[in-house]
């Protein structure tokens, strides 16, 4: 167990170990052993005292916000967040507010021992899982809202999502108090959302962005990737297959939005169990619609595999070729 009075938990790790990060092993000083080395928050006041105590010894704090069920992708901003912080907490919390009718709020897959082990294995110090109640109790009617971001792309397909990941986000900022977070990039909207968010509201968080982890055959990671059938899966390549066709026409010096939008829903369409909801090449930035692609676009997708959401996208200009293969 951790000490309970005040300076206890910041006065274990206020010496530096080898690499100067000022975090020594769970295990070797018994601390912050309640589960798999993580000490597991449910409470916000006990997560704002841990901060605050932290803070009081000049610790930095390196946060990743998740829903769970943990994949590589979210082990790699972990680590990101390890190596830029001298404590590192993650959230699990489904949110139910970005969740529509008729989505998968109660279908989403959930693993908590299992994402606890994980965390720890990427240095994780403090897992915060909060319930429902907590976040949102009898009462609640606040919420923030990033307006134009928040309205195209999947704002458009889910009326209410940002509204409810900005919320959701700036509660576990409020909470937490990191000097760091750190989103995925394949959430492209959302950390452009969350960007501005923190820039308006004059928040004072470095926010990271940690690049597409994929698998090999270039699916984006997701853990709705687990909703696929075998054959949905062999499928569901057609997203990064379609984005390299458009990102090899982008190269060869094609700039219509147009044709790169059709051309990688040319290789989309052929699947029979793809429906897309999306294809778009936006600035990268504002997320304004473009006619003709300048030096920084984003393309984005949404597309429906059987009955499981996918989203991906692409730098145009930026980011190296896409894997895009077929496992048979």
């Amino acid at each position: 167990m951790w000490p309970t009075e005040p300076g206890c938990i910041a006065g274990s790790i206020v010496e530096d170990d080898a690499k100067g990060r000022g975090v020594r092993e769970a295990e070797e000083h018994g601390v912050m052993g309640q589960m798999d080395g993580i000490r597991v928050v449910e409470s916000s006041a006990e997560m704002r005292s841990l901060s605050s105590d932290l803070k009081r010894h000049s610790k930095t704090i390196g946060f990743v916000p998740t829903m769970g069920f943990l994949h590589e992708g979210h082990m790699s901003l972990m680590r990101r967040a390890h190596a830029m912080a001298d404590v590192t907490v993650v959230s699990i919390f489904v949110n139910p507010t970005q969740f529509g009718p008729n989505e998968d709020l109660d279908q989403y897959p959930r693993d908590l021992s299992g994402d606890l082990e994980r965390a720890a294995s990427c240095g994780v110090e403090i897992a915060y899982v909060p319930d429902v109640e907590a976040m949102y109790p009898e009462g609640f009617q606040t919420y923030v809202s990033v307006t134009d971001l928040s309205l195209p792309l999947c704002g458009a397909s889910r009326p209410g999502h940002f509204r409810g990941v900005a919320t959701v986000v700036a509660k576990l900022f409020n909470v937490v108090r990191p000097d760091v977070a750190v989103f995925g990039r394949k959430d492209y909207q959302q950390l452009k959302v969350i960007e501005r968010m923190v820039r308006d509201l004059d928040m004072g968080i470095q926010i990271e962005a940690g690049p597409i982890v994929r698998e090999t055959d270039g699916l984006a990671m997701s853990s709705r990737n687990s909703y696929l059938s075998g054959d949905e899966r062999r499928q569901a390549t057609c997203l990064v297959r379609g984005m390299r066709q458009a990102q090899s026409l982008f190269e060869k010096g094609e700039r219509s939005a147009d044709r790169l939008v059709a051309t990688a829903r040319s290789v989309i369409d052929v699947e029979p169990d793809a429906k897309v909801d999306y294809v778009e090449v936006r600035d990268a930035e504002t997320l304004a619609a473009l006619t003709t692609v300048g030096d920084r676009a984003v393309m984005a997708l949404a597309v429906f595999v059987g009955t499981t959401r996918l989203i991906d996208n692409v730098l145009l200009g930026v980011d190296g070729p896409l894997v895009a293969k077929v496992d048979v």
